[in-house]
């Protein structure tokens, strides 16, 4: 089956050959098919670095957590590693061995039990990493039920309406109930309470998001711990937690060493994170660490012995860059604890500074403030009318700055808001331009506004 793509408008332009003006070539150039001989690099190059100018700044990208600067080492390291395979440990030991030493750094920063004897690996992503903790609780399941002679066919994952779309993946390609909890009131993640409703003996466990998408906030993954062992205790319905720390698992640890929300938690089965987010890698590298070697069911690894050797694999993917974990082993061995806590206090301090300003203007209302994630989330107050946070993305991309506008899911899906994510590379110097940016545009929003738009015209999300 061919993935469909979405039908763009017909453009009067398309079936146009380009004609640079600079070209040594005499032939025009096709667009949407292969010319018919070679062209010189150069102009290969200059034709694509052209159109490529037409893409937004990421440095003024506020609605990605991904991360958009390195140091210019990093890049060089990363230009050094672009055809090494990562799948291909014996033709690339060094590589692998950097990628286990990254997995037993973040097994420490974690506190497993047995960190001397990591379990992890790497992945493409966050994405990917979720889908393998989820893949190892349904299994464990599998297991215990098949152990005491029960049926397994009707797993399910409990989770707060706020998840990021790859457990909605997940749960669809493995079959897997979602037992999601919606929205209420002022609460927009996760409670304690609700995920325990939910659950019962075909459960597979729970997933607590330490830093939601939607409004930068962490989910009280201790609380939900402590209500599980109770649970436990009254119903003997044992359920593990998968932590989503896509972004929180390289904030808390650094900024929030207090907050339990790790392996100190006995009931937290596995964690995963984004190295590309607040890791500070380039995309795309993420990582997925089970609590011990029993978390992580034997029988989900395979053995290769086709590349050189016989190697262990987990993942959804085979072939894939090792750059990046080289990237993101440069980052641990270049920042250390002490370098990585001044990057993310410092963007917690802008996100904060930030917020509290907007909420100055007079027309904002926030809905977080940057004190967890250095993201955070703010609507329109209740007596603006004549336009809408639509809008005010809209305007603010006339300047350039990406600032998503989107509805909150059920039960309030009477919000919309805003959401701005700061990142390492966004300091105060910035936000001071985008706060000017956003004081220019508000007499003309007020002056100009459009008909409000409808909520449900507008989402944006990035993972």
């Amino acid at each position: 089956m061919t993935l469909k793509h979405p039908k763009r408008p017909p453009s009067r332009r398309s079936h146009l050959s380009l004609a640079p003006l600079f070209t040594r070539e005499a032939d025009r150039i096709p667009r949407h098919e292969l010319a018919a001989g070679e062209m010189d690099p150069d102009v290969a190059y200059q034709v694509i670095h052209d159109e490529l100018l037409l893409d937004g700044n990421s440095r003024m990208n506020l609605a990605t957590f991904v991360s958009t600067w390195m140091e210019p080492q990093a890049i060089r390291l990363m230009t050094e590693c672009f055809d090494k395979n990562m799948i291909d440990k014996d033709e690339y030991p060094q590589t692998a061995e950097l990628e286990m030493r990254c997995v037993g750094i973040l097994s420490r920063l974690w506190r497993a039990p047995d960190a001397e004897q990591a379990t992890g690996c790497s992945t493409t992503g966050s994405s990917e990493a979720a889908m393998l903790g989820g893949l190892a609780l349904k299994r464990r399941w599998q297991q215990r039920r098949a152990a005491e002679g029960k049926p397994a066919e009707k797993p399910n994952l409990v989770m707060g309406i706020n998840v990021q779309i790859c457990w909605e993946k997940f749960a669809n390609y493995w079959d897997v109930e979602m037992r999601l909890v919606p929205m209420e009131g002022d609460r927009f993640h996760l409670s304690a309470e609700e995920a325990v409703k939910l659950c019962d003996e075909n459960t597979i466990g729970v997933v607590a998001i330490l830093g939601s998408t939607f409004d930068g906030s962490y989910e009280p993954v201790a609380e939900i711990c402590r209500a599980l062992d109770e649970l436990q205790e009254r119903t003997g319905v044992d359920v593990p937690v998968h932590v989503d720390g896509a972004s929180g698992g390289f904030i808390a640890p650094f900024v929030d060493p207090e907050l339990e929300w790790d392996f100190r938690l006995p009931r937290v089965a596995s964690i995963n994170t984004s190295g590309h987010k607040y890791g500070l890698v380039f995309p795309g590298v993420g990582w997925i660490v089970w609590r011990d070697a029993d978390a992580l069911p034997e029988d989900l690894i395979f053995w290769v012995n086709y590349l050189g050797d016989n190697m262990p694999t987990f993942a959804l993917n085979f072939s894939r860059p090792g750059a990046q974990i080289v990237a993101q082993y440069y980052n641990f061995l270049r920042l250390g604890f002490d370098g990585y806590r001044k990057v993310q206090g410092y963007a917690r301090e802008v996100a904060t500074r930030l917020s509290s300003e907007i909420a100055g203007l007079g027309p904002f209302r926030l809905i977080t403030r940057g004190d967890e994630l250095p993201v955070f989330a703010f609507t329109l107050a209740d007596d603006v009318t004549n336009y809408s946070v639509f809008d005010v993305s809209s305007a603010l991309r006339e300047r350039g700055w990406q600032v998503p506008a989107y509805t909150f899911p059920k039960n309030r899906t009477d919000l919309a808001a805003l959401r701005v994510v700061v990142r390492n590379g966004f300091g105060h110097d910035m936000a001071d331009l985008f706060l000017d940016d956003l004081r220019r545009q508000l007499p003309h929003l007020q002056k100009h506004a459009a008909p409000v738009h409808d909520a449900g015209s507008g989402a944006g999300f990035h993972h």
